[in-house]
């Protein structure tokens, strides 16, 4: 008797296992053992993390031709708002270089280097800050104070302002972009145009296709890598639409970054502007899209290669050792990122004639 309910009790705990099992195998986006997740089933997981880029792209393109924008983008790219006369915005966020200057540190005016590595200017917008360490609110804080600060060297307000009053064609630019105001040249609306520049240049990707439904648009390899980087949980911190930039993290939650990225200054990130304990070693997720095309790595640029970039990413925020076959895989999938450069981005706009105004005539 007692033989006999031994063997019912282990076949009910069988037909309970079997049961199990087929049971995670027909729900929908289950992730079962090692098992690859592709096609349709692998966007539905990806949808519930990432969102396509595409809708918020077309939106951003139907500005472009709007007074603001084009404003913006004359502001962007003219070095005659910098104390030098040589520095803009585009230097440091060039086109052929998808937003970036691929310098370590990036430098400012009179050819000084500047304390952190400019990340790429392209997608900027989405994020929910700007800069590492979030100091500026939005694209429009950061731009209105960009006058002011070592990329641009002016020692005050109204030595920006002086150097585009000295620019005849710009009166009537400012003008057309804020009728609305008597005197329409202020740093606000500096800001508020190459803000409104900033907001078109998105770069949808064939990620975003895939997003869109479209399952060939990535390889095999790049799915794989999808499927990954879901799983060990990088999506957590890079996600949505723009694969972060959402919030702020601590750089090295399981071990010190600086040990695995040999940085030579230990940047104490948005500890440095708030001198918050607990903001220390804080900085503002990075983006991902276009990742492939911006090296270096970090805010400190430096790690120079992507794999690398993974494999300390891997380490010291998640705790995982990564084999060479995952890191490909990841790195596979980071390159479907890469995005079209917008036009309006990848051409230089005609900007108004004016001779540059240098720094003793602008306290005239």
């Amino acid at each position: 008797m007692l033989a006999w309910s031994l063997i019912h009790r282990v076949n009910r705990t069988i037909t309970f296992v079997i049961l199990l099992t087929v049971q995670q195998a027909v729900i929908p986006g289950a992730v079962v053992a090692d098992e690859p997740i592709v096609g349709d089933q692998l966007i539905k997981l990806a949808r519930e993390s990432f969102s396509s880029l595409t809708p918020l792209a077309a939106k951003g393109q139907l500005s472009v031709k709007s007074a603001q924008v084009e404003l913006g983008r004359q502001l962007f790219f003219d070095p005659r708002l910098s104390a030098d006369g040589v520095w803009s915005c585009m230097l440091c966020h060039q086109p052929s270089l998808y937003g970036t200057d691929a310098q370590r540190l990036s430098r400012g005016v009179f050819d000084k280097f500047l304390t952190r590595n400019a990340p790429t200017v392209l997608n900027s917008s989405l994020q929910f800050k700007s800069h590492w360490d979030g100091k500026f609110e939005g694209v429009e804080d950061q731009a209105a104070h960009a006058l002011l600060g070592p990329g641009f060297g002016n020692r005050d307000i109204a030595e920006g302002m002086a150097r585009i009053q000295a620019i005849p064609g710009y009166a009537d630019a400012f003008a057309k972009a804020f009728p609305a105001d008597s005197a329409p040249i202020t740093a606000a609306n500096v800001g508020s145009a190459i803000g409104a520049y900033e907001r078109t240049l998105l770069t949808p990707a064939r990620f975003d296709e895939f997003l869109d439904g479209r399952a060939d648009a990535l390889s095999a390899s790049e799915q794989q890598g999808l499927h990954i980087f879901i799983k060990i949980e990088c999506v957590n911190c890079h996600g949505e639409a723009a694969l972060g930039g959402q919030r702020y993290e601590k750089f090295g939650k399981v071990s010190y970054y600086w040990k695995e990225t040999h940085s030579k200054v230990i940047d104490k990130g948005r500890y440095e502007l708030t001198r918050k304990d607990e903001d220390l070693y804080l900085f503002k997720i990075a983006s991902l899209r276009n990742v492939a095309m911006t090296p270096p790595y970090f805010h400190d640029g430096s790690v120079t290669s992507l794999p690398d970039a993974v494999r300390i990413m891997a380490r010291v925020q998640l705790g995982e050792e990564l084999s060479d076959d995952q890191n490909s895989a990841i790195c596979a999938f980071l390159k479907s990122l890469t995005g079209t450069l917008p036009a309006n981005f990848v051409e230089a706009p005609k900007l108004p004639p004016g001779a540059f105004l240098p720094v003793d005539e602008s306290q005239k």
